[in-house]
This record gives C-alpha cells, structure tokens and sequence, in this order.
C-alpha cells in the first residue's frame, strides 16, 4: 500500500608500570581530527573508502584504535571494544564505563542479533518525592553495562568469528591515552564549561575532571590515571571484574559512599542480553534495531509510516520532505511514549506497533498540506556512535553513552569511574510504563541500527541525540537509501529536532538555517511552529554511518562533531 504526497497533500599512573609503560602514547595533538593513519584512505570531504575494512567513530584517536585491530587481522567486534574502551578516556562527557551501550552484530550472510547492555535499578530503590534527580548520587540508581555488552561480544567474536586479538590488548590504546593523556577535545571543553556552574558540587568529579582546579582547555593534555588502573584491571582479568571482582568493590563502596543505592550485588546482577532484532521492511530491504526498553522499535516505526509515501515525488530538502518526516515522527512518538518500557514488566505491543494495519493507518493520518498539533515530553541525552566493517564482511553498529553529559556526575570512588544517570529517565507515575521499580530497566533511547539488502548488510547507522535519534535517523535514512547519497553527503545535509531542548523550552521545530527561507515559509504556513538553528547545530546530532555495497566500503562521521570515519 503506497501513498504518495498527493493523496494528501592528571599524571602518569604510578601502579603496574610494567603493564602501562608498555601502553599506546596518544598520537599527539593532531588526534582530535585524527590524521587518516597508515593505509587508511580519505578525501578532502571526510569521505573514507576501502574495500578491506572501515571504522568510523566520534573521536579521531578512538577511530585509530579501532583501525589499528583491524590492520593486525581483528574482526569488526574486536576493533569496536576498542573503539568503545578508547571513546571511554577520550570522551568522557558522553559515554565511559560507567554507562550503558548496546550492539547489533552481523556477519556477511545477514545473521544478525543484538546485545543489548542496559544497567537494572538498584533491588532496593530510594523513596523519592517529587522527582527523580538528574544529578548526583540519588540518580546514579542503575548499575552500568557497557563493559558486559563488550565481554559478551568478544566471547561470541572468539566462538563463532574465529577472533584472535587478545582480551587486554584491545585495552591498550584506551589505558595509554588514560595514563599517558590526551588532547581535549572542543566538545569535552564545550560541555565542562556550559555545566560550570553545576559540576563543584558533583561527588568525585573535580579531583578527576579539574586538574589543579579548572577545567582543561581544548587541546591541553589531559590525564586519567585513576581510570587507566581500572582500565588496566579489566585489561587482566577481563569483562566480569567490574561487576564481581576486586574493581567491582571498589565501585561499589565509593557509590555508597557518595550515597548511591547501589550495592556490590547489584552490580553483580548486571548482565547484557542477547536478543532477536526487530525489523520493518523498507524500499527493496529490511532495517533492523534493538527491541524494548529501547525505542528502536521507534525508528522502525517512522521508517515504516515513511515506507507508504513515495519520495520520488518528494524532492529531498523540500517543504514536502520536512514535513512529511516530521509528522511520521509525531506519531511514532506518541505510540513510543504509550507503550515503550522494560518488556520484563509491562506489556509492550512491538507486533502491533510495526504490523502493516498500524503503519497504514498511520500514514493516512497525514495531511501534507497541515501539520498536526504538537506537545510533547523531552528527553535528554548523549550518546557515541561506533561502526565497524571488517574485511571478512563482519560488521558492527553500535551506542555507548552515560545518559546526559557528564552523567550523574559521581565518580565512584578511586576507580576513576564517572556513573551514568539514566535511571532518571524514570518515572514516578504508577500508572506509566516506565514507573521506576526495584531491579527493573529503564526506557532508552539508543539505537543503533543496520540496513539489509538481499538479506545482508548495506548500511550500518547510528546516532547521539536521545529525542532526536529517531529524527536525525529517519533523514540520514531517507538521504541514503531514497535519494542514495553518499554518507558524507546525507549526513552533512540540514536536519531538524522536534520539540524541547535544554536550552530552548518550546515544543517547536528547531530546524538548521540552510534549509532554506522558502523551506521555512512553507513550512509555517502548515502550520509547523519553527525555531531557525544555526547551520551545522550541534542539536542536530553526531550521526555515523558505512556503506557496504559492491565496491566496496564508504564511511563518514558527522561534519558537526569531532568525528571521523578511517579505511585500511
């Protein structure tokens, strides 16, 4: 069924230095671009091309740690632990061990399946009033999963890829850049000094994150040497340290001692799941995402309301094309926040939400000549986004993120080991589907995705943003597979967010500047409520994405981040 637009129109460690001496030095200050390293192949737009393999990643010295497994024989699960433990030093503000992620892994034939990494409340939850905080020890209140989403995958990468690169030495880049430091990145900067104001009074930060009392500038040297230990001590004796090991204890005395609710057995609950991938049909393929608490089935959702109009008639960056995106969003957004929590508690009708009739219905709801009302919860958010392509055809598409930035702002402890704070995104409502209870998951708003054609993999995709994940993914989506643009290009093109942001109130339609002014005249005349946003926004998210077709692999990160996507 079709409808076309017409029919509606620090200092250096000083433990282990035998270990941490034999680590990677950072590469100095050209990392935060990233110089395209040895073998790897890049042209002057960000563009990166191979055929033997591909990395892309918000961080220039976390890409290099991945392309660096790759070029000693690793396989796309290894090089992306590399990745994630390198982003965990190199990106503290948006993601860290102290956080969840989540992974969607395929080899060359299509056999795809999730992990699924998210942190379960504390058995015994406070007795909050009010609201749950945002900051500080009472919302560190969900223990953290990233690093059992990486133990899982690499046993599955040594069981059924046939991985070779050992445990620790996918952790030695991560531990150098952590002892050895680092460049700060702009972003890291723009954040430490936009949350100046909030972040004395965060538990354990400032000795981590304000060496000799100020925050570091963009491009000073910057050192972990309290996390290079911790690093080190999952390095040695792998995944499961930091839930029932000697870090694990750790971890869990100074989060008491900061007067989180965690305790040392709730860490040791924490696992990462392996589950089947949802999927929705779209053009001459198939998108597949992560299933509930996460709202993957979101994105498949607006894809699959989208999949009903016929973009050939819509010429992509028109009015048209705004709009009809922006309304499939309003209404996956309203099924999203009905329905979308821990399925381990509540009902979530994922068939129903994705079968053909809702889809259906929902398309004809859309009026390309109005646009419909629009209120709506904000969600807060950020997040990085990793994929990787081995030569063997194996390919990763992952998020790993600490919630807000800079998380709760408890570091636990002496570990060096900044928590999350997604338990915030609970609600104290008992009637909602996200009510918080005891040892439950939270609704999340990662989710990374893969694009299938003729039953393998085509795109890998992803992106930062919480609320405006499912947007920015329904365009780099429609920009890549409707309209077939490189992934440079589609990601580079004007985006938009819809609703509350944390600095603008409104539930209006934030929209980057180039777009156009006829864009913007048609579109109020719809009656869309718009914001201008400046032209490349950091509101527009930090999307990745890689290509695989039949020449090969084509891979790029966001133009508005410090990103970079490297080839061998």
């Amino acid at each position: 069924m079709t409808f076309v637009a017409e029919a509606q129109s620090g200092s250096n460690v000083t433990t282990q230095p035998e270990r941490l001496a034999g680590a990677a030095a950072p590469a100095g200050s050209a990392a935060f671009g990233g110089a395209a390293g040895k073998g790897s192949v890049a042209d002057a737009t960000g563009l990166a091309q191979s055929t033997r393999g591909m990395v892309t990643s918000p961080h220039g010295l976390a890409s290099e740690a991945g392309l660096e497994v790759l070029r000693a024989g690793g396989n796309a699960i290894e090089a992306a632990i590399a990745i994630g433990a390198a982003l965990s030093v190199t990106y503290p503000h948006f993601t860290g061990l102290g956080g969840d992620a989540f992974m969607v892994i395929s080899d060359r034939a299509g056999n795809v399946r999730t992990l699924s990494g998210i942190g379960q409340a504390a058995a015994r939850v406070p007795d909050y009033q009010g609201a749950i905080p945002v900051r500080g020890p009472a919302a560190a209140l969900t223990t953290a999963a990233t690093v059992a989403v990486w133990d899982k995958a690499y046993a599955f990468s040594r069981a059924a890829w046939g991985g070779n690169q050992g445990w620790s030495s996918l952790f030695s880049r991560a531990i150098g850049y952590a002892a050895n430091g680092f460049p700060v990145t702009p972003s890291q900067h723009f954040w430490q000094a936009f949350r100046a104001n909030e972040l004395s009074n965060w538990h354990g930060f400032a000795q981590v994150f304000m060496p000799d009392g100020r925050a570091p500038q963009a491009g000073e040297r910057f050192f972990q040497p309290a996390l290079a230990r911790s690093l080190d001590a999952i390095a040695t004796h792998g995944g499961r340290e930091f839930y029932e090991g000697d870090l694990a204890a750790r971890i869990a005395a100074g989060l008491k001692q900061a007067g989180s609710p965690l305790t040392l057995d709730d860490l040791a609950r924490a696992q990462a799941r392996e589950e089947v991938p949802l999927r929705v049909a779209y053009r001459d393929g198939e998108l597949l995402g992560l299933r509930p608490p996460t709202q993957g089935v979101t994105t498949l959702e607006i894809m699959g309301i989208l999949e009903r109009f016929d973009f050939a008639a819509i010429p992509e960056g028109s009015a048209d094309y705004y709009h009809v995106l922006v309304e499939a969003i309003k209404l996956a957004f309203l099924d999203r926040n009905r329905y979308v929590a821990d399925p381990d508690f509540v009902d979530v009708p994922v068939d129903r939400m994705l079968s053909a009739a809702t889809l259906d219905a929902h398309a004809r709801r859309i009026r390309m000549d109005r646009a419909m009302p629009w209120s709506h919860t904000f969600k807060t958010g950020d997040t990085v986004y990793i994929g990787v392509a081995d030569g063997d055809g194996n390919c990763v598409s992952m998020l790993q993120t600490v919630y807000f930035d800079w998380g709760s702002g408890v570091v636990a402890g002496d570990t060096g080991v900044l928590w999350h704070n997604r338990g915030a995104s609970f609600s104290l409502d008992a009637a909602s589907p996200n009510a918080l209870r005891g040892g439950k998951r939270p609704f999340h708003t990662l989710n990374p995705g893969m694009y299938l054609k003729q039953g393998r993999p085509h795109l890998l995709y992803g992106t930062q943003g919480a609320d405006g994940q499912p947007q920015t993914l329904a365009a780099v989506l429609t920009r890549l597979i409707d309209y077939d643009m490189d992934p440079h290009t589609a990601l580079g093109r004007p985006r938009f967010l819809l609703g509350k942001t944390f600095s603008d109130s409104r539930d209006s339609l934030k929209l980057e500047e180039d777009a156009g002014e006829p864009v913007f005249c048609e579109l109020a005349a719809r009656g869309h409520q718009l914001s201008p946003i400046p032209a490349q926004s950091q509101l527009a998210g930090h999307p990745g994405a890689i290509r695989i077709d039949a020449q090969g692999l084509t891979g790029a990160h966001d133009p508005r981040s410090d990103g970079r996507a490297l080839g061998l």
